[in-house]
């Protein structure tokens, strides 16, 4: 009898439930249907892609096709990790990625507390509006600026360097140099962008805080250490978790539009690579697999850092 009740009691929580949730759509219909388009674009061009990465697996034909063609194993797999040239393209995916997130990811949140600090509205809407223009520029553009900048006939860096007696200097044609030039033309190109994100999260901060931390004599120094920086603080874990995800991700074009013979050593990465073995040399099975451990890198990180997060910050993504 009790069994009977219990599950009667289960039954009516389960059917009050649905009908909640169903009224619960019924009145947001308008939201559901605005993100219609989203997660079409994410069925179409994330999940059913999925699929293909069976050649990963196969010697891959694209006349036989995926059912057509011959399954190999982890074979890929090995020859990934066998390959000479493949591990130093690794450690350059690594390096790279390591100080972007060293030297840009701090950069707009320390824009941001700065940008926060002034007073005058219009001189601060310029200078926002100044420093994340670029990010509005395609890499093709912001490397044709960077090549002219640095170019060691015409480029003014190089006419500062000679007002100092230095020869000029092809920054480009030097593996040295080539992380550094990466790193620093993502950051002036993405740094005011970030921006906004931290601009937004400072801005919903309730006003009363700073007027109690004034009364209590707080300086503006002490107000951003023990206000702004605490109180954005679940949003720059969810970028930095967002940012560790995409570590081996640095961007193909980001790459490729500074990428020449004299720089490959150092600069060369696993986008670069992939075009260069996938699409060039047509091994289609190889780079499947080199995008599949990327990709299953990229998850564990996420994972990691989450549960690191949470145990530090009690912050996470999920």
């Amino acid at each position: 009898m009790a069994a009977k009740l219990e599950r009667s009691e289960q039954a009516l929580y389960t059917f009050a439930t649905r009908g909640h949730r169903w009224r619960f759509v019924r009145k947001y219909w308008p939201l559901y249907v605005l993100s219609i388009p989203g997660i079409l674009y994410f069925l179409i061009f994330r999940y059913i892609p999925l699929f293909g990465s069976a050649i990963a697996f196969q010697d891959y034909n694209v006349f036989k096709g995926i059912k057509g063609s011959e399954w190999v194993g982890l074979d890929n797999f090995k020859r990934m990790f066998q390959y000479a040239e493949f591990l130093p393209i690794l450690r350059n995916t690594i390096l790279i990625g390591l100080y972007d997130l060293v030297f840009a990811f701090p950069v707009p949140i320390l824009l941001a507390l700065l940008l926060n600090e002034v007073r005058a509205m219009l001189y601060k809407r310029i200078v926002q509006t100044v420093v994340y223009m670029p990010h509005f520029l395609s890499w093709v553009i912001v490397g044709g600026i960077v090549v002219g900048v640095l170019s060691p006939s015409t480029g003014i860096v190089n006419h500062l360097l000679s007002l100092f007696g230095i020869e000029p200097i092809y920054f480009l044609g030097e593996n040295g140099f080539i992380r550094t030039i990466l790193v620093g033309s993502g950051i002036w190109k993405d740094s005011g962008w970030g921006t906004i994100i931290y601009l937004a999260a400072i801005a919903s901060i309730h006003p009363d805080l700073y007027e109690a931390a004034q009364m209590d004599g707080a300086s503006r120094w002490r107000q951003i250490r023990s206000i702004t920086i605490p109180c954005i603080m679940p949003t720059i874990v969810i970028l930095f978790l967002l940012q560790i995800g995409n570590f081996l991700d640095f961007g193909f074009e980001r790459v490729f539009v500074f990428l020449n013979p004299l720089n490959s050593d150092n600069g060369e990465i696993i986008d670069t690579y992939v075009y260069r073995a996938g699409l060039v040399d047509r091994q289609y099975s190889y780079t499947t697999a080199i995008g599949l451990f990327k990709s299953v890198v990229g998850l564990l990180l996420i994972v990691i850092g989450n549960k690191l997060s949470r145990r530090v910050s009690g912050e996470g993504l999920y």
